[in-house]
């Protein structure tokens, strides 16, 4: 990780806010109404897919597993709304209780299997979801700058592996330099074909075959497809592989 600072502690306060955030984006919603930031979802698919992620991810919490956990179906009679509330109670206490150097299984080969990266990971798959219904009443609020920084470093640290690791063929090999203008972290990440991406943080003037730069809050919604950003340059198919949120 390229900044300290964070705790599983501080990542359970991002996601009480965030879900708090959410519910009400989405309770100000239609459930039938389209997403725009993800095409073919509604709201309802929405509330169904944090319910269901915070419900497989938290089982490595409550549980401790060191395999993978197969999702399971939300049960039946319940209204999505009543399904996602119950998951967010039970993620709130499930966070708050484990300590976050509990080892478990993870989904990453760049991560180790502690507890934290599922806080970690919780967090921001809440902030993600919360811009997404924020879009769907057109009230999107801001997001701090040092979340965002913290969100970056964990997709080039940690999503991206787990992306080159999955259904994306590891073929890409070169170097992104990723620079958020109103914080001074930067990182390196290189790449090489069938190997876990290396990421160390970024010398000044320091350059790769590809350039990321902007306001950390554009830099870290870029890397999950839900903002636009000018300042990018260079080889195409490194910065595709940065690029983690399409179709997520």
């Amino acid at each position: 990780m390229v900044q300290t600072g964070w705790t599983a502690e501080r990542w359970t306060a991002v996601f009480i806010e965030q879900a708090e955030l959410f519910r009400k984006a989405v309770a100000d919603a239609d459930p039938a109404a389209d997403v725009p930031t993800r095409p073919g979802w509604t709201v309802q698919d929405l509330v169904i897919h944090v319910g269901r992620f915070l419900e497989t991810s938290t089982e490595y919490l409550r549980t401790g597993s060191r395999n993978p956990i197969k999702p399971t179906p939300p049960p039946a009679g319940l209204a999505p709304l009543e399904y996602l509330d119950l998951q967010v109670v039970a993620a709130s206490e499930i966070l708050t209780a484990v300590p976050g150097n509990r080892p478990v299984w993870t989904f990453s080969p760049s991560a180790p299997d502690l507890a934290w990266v599922w806080h970690r990971r919780i967090a921001h798959e809440t902030v993600l979801r919360r811009y997404d219904a924020q879009t769907v009443v057109r009230q999107v609020g801001a997001t701090d700058a040092d979340l965002c920084v913290d969100g970056i470093d964990e997709v080039l640290t940690t999503i991206v592996a787990a992306k080159l690791d999955g259904d994306s063929p590891h073929d890409v090999t070169g170097t992104a330099v990723v620079r958020s203008t109103d914080v001074p972290e930067s990182w390196l990440i290189s790449l090489a074909a069938g190997e876990v991406p290396d990421v160390r943080a970024a010398a000044p003037g320091e350059e790769g075959d590809a350039l990321v730069t902007g306001a950390a809050e554009l830099v870290y919604f870029w890397l999950w497809d839900r903002m636009k950003l000018k300042e990018m340059a260079g080889d195409q198919r490194v910065l595709d592989v940065l690029r983690v949120g399409r179709g997520h």
